[in-house]
This record gives C-alpha cells, structure tokens and sequence, in this order.
C-alpha cells in the first residue's frame, strides 16, 4: 500500500513549482499523509481547481492542471471542475500586474458553458462533478463577509509582490481585489476539498484557503501549485487577449500549426508540463537540442501527442500531412471551404474576409493585408478583388483558406 501511495505522491508532485522548497517539502509530506489518511478511512479525496471564463475557449494553459485533476481521476479520487463564474466577476490580480477588468455577467454565463463542454477533452465526463461558485458565493451576507476578512490583516496582502510592483507605481489597487481570495478560499470550505490545484502565482490565494478551512473548524488542504504556461511567441503568458495561444478546441490542423510556431527555447517547457513524455526522454530531448540538432522532429512529436489528446492519433497524423503540404511544401491543401459570393455584395477584400470567418472585424482585416499576411491566388492584393474573374483562392497566414466563387461571373 506505501509504495502505491508514494507511487500517488510522485504522480501529483511531478512539475509542482511552489517558488519555495519548504513549502514544496511541507505539500509533499501533507500530500502523503493525507493519502493515507484517506485509505484508513476508506474514501477518496476531494480534489479541485477553479477556472475563471475570462474567455470562451479553454487553452493549453490551462489543461496542466487538467491533467493533474485526471491523473486524481484515474486514481479513484473525487475530482470537481469549478468554474468561476463568480470570482470572474471580482477579478484576480495575482496573474498580471495590473488590476483585471470586471467581467460582465452575460459574457461569464456564455463563457461558463463553453468551458463545461470543453472540460471533458481531458477529464472524465462521468466521474466528474462541474460546479459554478455563483451558485454559493452569491448567498454569502455581509456579515460573511466581514466575518472572513477578520482572518487576514492589510499587510498580508500588500506584501504581495504583484501588489507591491503596482504600489511602487502609484496604480490604483481596488479593495475589491482583496476580496478575491476570501471568495476563493470560501470555495475551499464548501467543497471540503482535501486539494486545490492552481498556478504558482496564485500560491498566496490556496494558503489563504487553508487559513478559512481552519477558521470554518476544517482540516487545511494540500495545496499543489504549477508553472504558468508560457505562449506561443516565447514571452509571456498564454492568453487569448495576447493572442499566443492554442485553444483545446480549436482544429487539429490549427492545433498542430500553432504548436510548430513555438519557439525553440520553450519546446522541453511544453512536453514537461503537457504531456506525459518521461524524464529519461526529457533527458534525451535535452541533450538533442543542446548537440545543435534540428527541433522540427521534436515539434512534430509534440503537435501529433497535442492534437491526439484532444482528438485522435488519426487527426494527428491528418493534420501533419496538412502542415506538411501546406507549409513545407507551399501547397494547397487537399480540402479548401468555399463561398458563392456576390462581390457586388462583397465589394472588396476586407468584407470577404470577414464574410468567410477569416477575421472578426475590418480592423483585423486592414492590419492583416498590411502585413502581408493575405494573398489572392498565391499573390499579395495589389487590385480591386472585384477585377479577379470566377473562382480564386485567399489565404490568411499560413494555414488558412478558402475558396471565393463569384456569383457575379
């Protein structure tokens, strides 16, 4: 029994990043005996993480701790993927350095079900429980409140370093952000949990956690902290609002496109944290890399292992051959969408792109074509489109196409 509990313990704590080596001793003792303490008693664990819909789409970043939650799964512990449809509303600063902007409901209750639907790409649709925080954060009195806050001084939080960077600029700090980890921490007491899951930054949230577990007569949870995922352009976090992300859902073709755009630097980074690859071949991708050898088969491997976790190892091979013929080889791709279009309807590019998906807004479309970044039969648009006869085939960066038929002609 030890061996499969300290087996567990391996499991959990493989990419665990506290910024602290005490803290991590102190987690992996905790972890251990909590483990056993449950066996002992014959149940599971509570396990959680809590995702705020700052956005539709789940991205890569966020399935390291999806990943973990599963290998709790797949252990036979209780998992709970709790969306934060409430505390998205509060805001948490401890992910950037400035004060996020408050999110508006209707675009948290839309966001919410997509991240529900989205979930279930990595973690076992009947062995997990999703919850919405609005659903008990809402009932919450003032006096709840203050009941709360009475557990933590000011000093607590102004020493944070997020908090301190943003002082010594003189940028606002709004009182309602040291509310976030009080309504975290009260996810915590009405969970039970046993363990939290979250990014390293958010370390001083899941301790302030522990601390209303204690307050409410409950045993602390572990707490178990991972590495923010950096994105696609190497430098800063993953984030839609940035735009260097890969979304979980988008299309194998997309998802192994993006992923062979990654910078070299950050290829180990993204195997460790993404996929279950073990250390010896860490090890042996480490020592290719740093020999001088070419990256493109190792990239190639992680895009096929991304794309097969989300979809199948059949979309993975598919969508190789597709970047292949379409970016080492600059050719068409076997399959383009196609349009009938009017251009008297459509009567210039950017409103075809925009009628065809290709982009959200003229702006978009304007900053593409100035880049270079859009091509009409293989060639930059240096005419009126509408001088284009019948049928001619756009392209958007390098994975994207479709083919215009004009209704006109």
């Amino acid at each position: 029994m030890l061996d499969t509990i300290d087996k567990q313990v391996a499991t959990y704590m493989h990419g665990s990043d506290f910024g602290d080596p005490q803290i991590k001793e102190q987690m992996t003792k905790e972890l251990r005996q909590r483990l056993l303490d449950a066996k002992a008693e014959g149940r599971p664990l509570r396990v959680y993480c809590g995702y705020d819909v700052t956005a539709p789409d789940l991205h890569l970043g966020h399935t390291i701790t999806m990943r973990k939650l599963r290998q709790f799964q797949d252990n036979g512990h209780d998992v709970t993927f709790v969306i934060g449809t409430f505390t998205t509303l509060i805001g948490d600063p401890s992910d950037r350095d400035e004060a996020r902007v408050m999110a508006l409901e209707e675009r948290v209750k839309q966001n919410a079900k997509s991240y529900a639907e989205q979930a279930f790409k990595i973690l076992d649709k009947k062995k997990t429980s999703v919850r919405y925080n609005y659903d008990w954060l809402s009932k919450l009195t003032f006096t709840d409140v203050i009941s709360m806050a009475s557990c933590f001084t000011v000093q607590q939080f102004l020493a944070r370093d997020r908090i301190q960077k943003r002082l010594e600029k003189n940028d606002p700090i709004w009182l309602r952000e040291f509310l976030y980890p009080l309504a975290q921490g009260y996810d915590a007491v009405h969970l039970e949990a046993d363990v939290q899951l979250g990014a390293t930054e958010q370390l001083f949230n899941l301790m302030a956690c522990r601390r209303l577990q204690e307050a409410f007569g409950q045993k602390p949870q572990v707490c178990l902290t991972f590495p923010v995922l950096v994105g696609t352009d190497g430098v800063d976090r993953m984030s839609k609002s940035r735009g260097n992300y890969i979304g979980i859902a988008e299309p194998p073709e997309n998802i192994y496109g993006k992923t062979m755009s990654i910078p070299d630097n950050i290829l180990l980074h993204y195997f460790e944290l993404l996929t279950d690859v073990s250390d010896a071949e860490l090890a042996d991708f480490k020592k290719q890399i740093e020999s001088g050898a070419n990256p493109m088969s190792l990239k190639k491997r992680l895009a096929r292992e991304l794309v097969t976790q989300f979809y199948s190892a059949k979309d993975a091979q598919a969508a190789e051959t597709h970047f292949e013929k379409t970016v080492q080889k600059k050719e068409l791709p076997d399959k383009i969408p196609e349009y009938r279009l009017s251009l008297r309807s459509a009567p210039d590019l950017q409103d075809i792109l925009i009628k065809t998906n290709l982009v959200k807004s003229r702006s978009e479309a304007s900053r593409l074509i100035s880049q270079g970044a859009v091509t009409v039969n293989g060639k930059k648009p240096m005419i009126p489109i509408t001088e284009v006869k019948g049928e001619f085939i756009i392209k958007v960066g390098k994975r994207r196409f479709v083919k215009i038929i004009n209704t006109d002609k």
